[in-house]
């Protein structure tokens, strides 16, 4: 698989890129417009491009004076990539179509670390429906496609922006699988998503394990690998389970997990006919959290927003929290998360940064 990429060096670095060496058995072309802005290093279009081919011999040639997304050359598909915490995605304007200009195989290749461009997941900004802005469609890695995804969204309102040349305070309505989602990106440059109601019905979640609290499953036994841990299943469009610890010790220590052996069996569960998310948390305070997450269709990942969100829902059911402001830990970074006691609603702040733009052959 040919690819042609416009690089740029992101304005934070991402902890998961894949290197040249990686992927240098296929014929790969890059072309880099950088500029130097304070410390870092940003995309511009007016600068010189350099294009790379596999056997690393570089040429300048003239400054582009056009957008990159706005070429509209057969057979390839113009992308960029984005992080949100190091949780990275191929973000595509779909917005000309209803349906995916990528199949599922496809995002699964495109996602592949070593012999494609590497993400969590492809991410198409679509018309909207019902009256929103836009649709929200993505592929995971494993070319699944899950309901919504939180740092996701950030990564799509960011992109968005850019489509839209928009600049400063604005927000979105977006559909999505989980309903509608409305991302806000502040004057900061965060998004400040909110991200609706939490779903805690069991049925809903969906879970097998039996309500014990009203219907929902708070801190419930489900038995992985040979050990009792407690659970709290939450739903934020997508399921989650969320732990603690285990019958034994509540004191997890998340970092010592081997996350690649349990992740799995916890996805995988009897008890979880969708399978699910799964969040493993450590608690500082009732104000900080922190997580390690095992993601449905994914695998372990830097960062995910809606497993913050549930993780702090779970925590005040188990009264480990207060409902208020939180900050979540995440490998990739931290993310605010607020349960708002007036409108019930779950509101997600972070970061959405991008990586590099990009072409590849359909």
């Amino acid at each position: 698989m040919a690819i042609a990429a416009a690089i740029t060096v992101p304005l934070t670095t991402p902890t998961r890129r894949p290197s040249l060496s990686s992927i240098s058995a296929n014929p790969i072309r890059f072309s880099s417009p950088i500029t130097p802005q304070s410390k870092n290093l940003k995309f511009a279009k007016q600068c010189p491009k350099f294009s790379i081919s596999a056997a690393s011999s570089m040429k300048v040639e003239a400054p582009q004076n056009t957008s990159f997304l706005d070429r509209k050359e057969t057979g390839f598909v113009h992308f960029v990539k984005y992080h949100g915490l190091g949780n990275d995605f191929i973000l595509v304007d779909n917005r000309d179509t209803t349906e995916p200009k990528v199949t599922p195989d496809k995002a699964a290749k495109l996602c592949d670390r070593n012999f494609g461009i590497g993400a969590d997941g492809v991410i198409f900004a679509m018309p909207g429906v019902n009256g929103t802005d836009y649709t929200m469609r993505i592929f995971n890695s494993d070319g699944s496609e899950p309901e919504m995804c939180g740092n996701g969204i950030r990564c799509l309102a960011k992109f968005i922006a850019e489509l839209e040349n928009s600049h400063g305070k604005r927000s979105f309505t977006i559909h999505t699988g989980a309903g509608l989602i409305v991302p806000e990106i502040q004057d900061d440059g965060k998004v400040r998503v909110d991200m609706g109601e939490p779903i805690l019905k069991a049925s809903d979640v969906p879970t097998k394990l039996p309500p014990n609290r009203d219907q929902s499953a708070v801190k419930s036994r489900l038995d992985v690998d040979g050990r009792a841990w407690n659970v709290t299943c939450v739903s934020m469009g997508n399921p989650h389970c969320v732990t603690f610890g285990t019958e034994q010790s509540q004191d997890l220590q998340v970092d010592e997990l081997n996350l690649a052996e349990i992740g799995p069996k916890f996805e995988h569960h009897v008890m979880f006919p969708a399978r699910t998310n799964t969040e493993f948390v450590q608690v500082f305070s009732p104000t900080h959290l922190k997580m390690r997450v095992w993601e449905r269709g994914a695998g372990e990942t830097l960062a995910c927003g809606t497993g913050a969100c549930a993780v702090v829902v779970a925590a005040v059911l188990e009264g480990l929290a207060a409902r208020q402001r939180c900050t979540v830990d995440l490998p990739g970074g931290p993310l605010d998360i607020e349960w708002s006691e007036k409108d019930n609603h779950i509101y997600m702040t972070g970061p959405a940064e991008v990586v590099f733009y990009g072409s590849v052959p359909l």
